[in-house]
């Protein structure tokens, strides 16, 4: 999951609004907060500090997401596929490692 997608989730479930964001957090008005939902934008440390506050969440949850979105040693397909990943149910995810599994050659065994 993306830090856009947490975040909106976080949003929502503590049914804070853009505006209630962006004046919990210290230089970041409502255009920076729509672009952080969206992913146009990643947050700074200061300000993923102060969103794990409003949030009430460890900044370590927020970072992860952001070591998972920029992890260099991952290939663009590699950010997608794990994207889609995530983004399906518990028997699509087993569906979907079957179909991977199955594209592996096959090494002998002697």
């Amino acid at each position: 999951m993306s830090i856009a997608t947490t975040l909106r989730m976080l949003s929502k479930a503590s049914g804070l609004s853009v505006a209630d964001i962006a004046t919990a957090i210290p230089r970041a008005g409502i255009g920076t907060v729509n672009a952080w939902l969206q992913g146009d934008k990643v947050p700074g440390r200061d300000q993923i500090n102060a969103l794990a506050r409003t949030f009430g969440v460890p900044a370590g949850a927020l970072l992860a997401e952001i070591a998972t979105t920029l992890d260099p040693a991952r290939s663009k397909g590699e950010h997608e596929l794990l994207a889609v990943y995530r983004s399906l149910n518990k028997r699509q995810q087993g569906a979907l490692l079957e179909v991977v599994r199955s594209m592996q050659p096959r090494t002998s065994t002697k």
